[in-house]
Order: C-alpha cells, then sequence, then structure tokens
C-alpha cells in the first residue's frame, strides 16, 4: 500500500482589501476570496465558472452528491450548501489549517450532515475509494501554483470511475501555465474525449469532463437555464455562456460531450 502524502508545511495567510478577505499561501497568489458582505456569493470568476455545470444537467434533483477536492476558503462549498439544499458535500483537503482557516475566517458551516471535510490528499482518497459523485469539483493547487498528484493521468481516471452515470468533472487548470496543453490532453485522454474547456479572463481554464450520460443542450436551453439560475442564487452565467458559445463550434446550436 502506497503512504499516504504528509500534509504539506507552508503558511496559510489572510488578507483584506476593499471590503474583500483573501486566504494565500505563503505568497501573494490568491488561493480564495470572499466578499465580506456576501459571504454566500462566488467572488472569484473562475469559482463562477466552475459551477456551470448546473447548466449541463436539467435543473432540479442534480446534484444529489458533490465532491471537492481542495477546500481553499470553501467558496463552492458555502455556494452548494447555500443553493443546493438537497445535495450532500465531501471536500477533500490535504491541509488541516486550510480546514480551520475556511470555518473561522470565511464562515464555512459546520453541518456534518451535509458538509463533510476529510484531511487527505485527493489523488490519495479518489484513488483508494468507489463511492461515486454526480459532481467532482477540482480545485487543488500548492503555493507555486502546482497541482501535483491531481494533475495525472490515473487522478484523472479515476475521477472518471467516481463518477455516477449522470456525473460531470469540472477541473480548473491555469490557462498561463507552460504545462496547460498537456493538462487538457490528459484529461480528454482519461474521459475518451468527452471533454471540453471554458477559458476564463482571468487566465484559468475550466475543463468539463464526463464518461456518462451525454451532454446535449440547445443553445438557448443553457441561455434559458443561466437565467434561471441567476434569478434563483444570483450567480450569472451569462457571460461564460457567451464564451462557450464563442469558443466552441456548437452544431446546429448544441453543446454536446
Amino acid at each position: 500500500m502506497r503512504p499516504a502524502r504528509k500534509s504539506p508545511r507552508h503558511p496559510v495567510d489572510i488578507s483584506e482589501e476593499a471590503g474583500v478577505r483573501y486566504l494565500h499561501f505563503g505568497s501573494d497568489w490568491v488561493q480564495g476570496a470572499m466578499r465580506i458582505a456576501r459571504p454566500w456569493s462566488l467572488e472569484l470568476e473562475y469559482t463562477r465558472d466552475m459551477m456551470a455545470g448546473l447548466l449541463l444537467r436539467p435543473p432540479g434533483q442534480w446534484p444529489r452528491r458533490a465532491l471537492l477536492v481542495g477546500l481553499g476558503a470553501g467558496s463552492l462549498a458555502k455556494f452548494i450548501y447555500r443553493h443546493l439544499a438537497d445535495c450532500r458535500i465531501n471536500v477533500v483537503e490535504i491541509n488541516p489549517q486550510v480546514e480551520f482557516v475556511a470555518r473561522q475566517y470565511f464562515k464555512l458551516p459546520d453541518d456534518d450532515r451535509r458538509l463533510t471535510v476529510d484531511i487527505a490528499c485527493g489523488a490519495d482518497y479518489l484513488l483508494g475509494g468507489t463511492q461515486r459523485f454526480d459532481l467532482i469539483l477540482v480545485d487543488g493547487f500548492d503555493p507555486e501554483a502546482r497541482m501535483g498528484a491531481l494533475d495525472t493521468l490515473p487522478f484523472y481516471q479515476a475521477c472518471r470511475a467516481r463518477l455516477t452515470d449522470d456525473g460531470l468533472c469540472a477541473i480548473n487548470l491555469l490557462g498561463r501555465n507552460r504545462g496547460y496543453a498537456k493538462s487538457v490532453k490528459r484529461i480528454a485522454q482519461a474521459f475518451a474525449d468527452r471533454a471540453l474547456v471554458l477559458p476564463c479572463d482571468s487566465g484559468n481554464a475550466i475543463v468539463f469532463a464526463t464518461a456518462g450520460e451525454a451532454v446535449d443542450v440547445p443553445l438557448a436551453t443553457l441561455q434559458a437555464r443561466a437565467e434561471q439560475l441567476k434569478k434563483a442564487t444570483r450567480l450569472d452565467l451569462r457571460p461564460a455562456v457567451n464564451r462557450l458559445a464563442a469558443g466552441l463550434s456548437l452544431a446546429d446550436g448544441h453543446l454536446r460531450i
């Protein structure tokens, strides 16, 4: 059995500016953010784009179980907890300091019935278990913005194996990294080319991938779902839909994965 990876020793820092609280791992690199007056909102653009998977499945009972690899400031966990009342949330975070800071300074809910945090390596967790999830969100970086074991073919294959039949995986990549193209290629290989890239204006890129039930959504339906989601949660994914439409060649107006 492979030994578990050790918790990192880097510092976990907090800064505040113009009403926004930021999380750092011992550098100026932002690992998470929360607008203090709106703690349930998604402050950073890439976190908003990671939730665009909600537009790719019919609204209502999906997702019922979500796995988040990387806690950060808890933004994604808080949004799901607040707005998807039927969804059970599991978070895997390698650094126990991050969980403490998220609870003390970023208002991460304390509710074991719906939200649990496991202190473990995300790669070990995915490779070593069997539980399946409707939505897997991967957002894990070290202080040098490296993903390490979270950016390997075996890890992406494990993500695929742990999805339900209508499951989706969303992976945050840094589009400016020189290894970005290879990362996308690994994801596509793991998911038999059933993946698409949503570029973010911030320089990140979100890769959505699935292995089960096909995603086949008309552009008009995506736009209507984005309007509905904005009314229900204030999350505006219309810019993400526009970027998808501009960046993809949508055969007969449908988005397919």
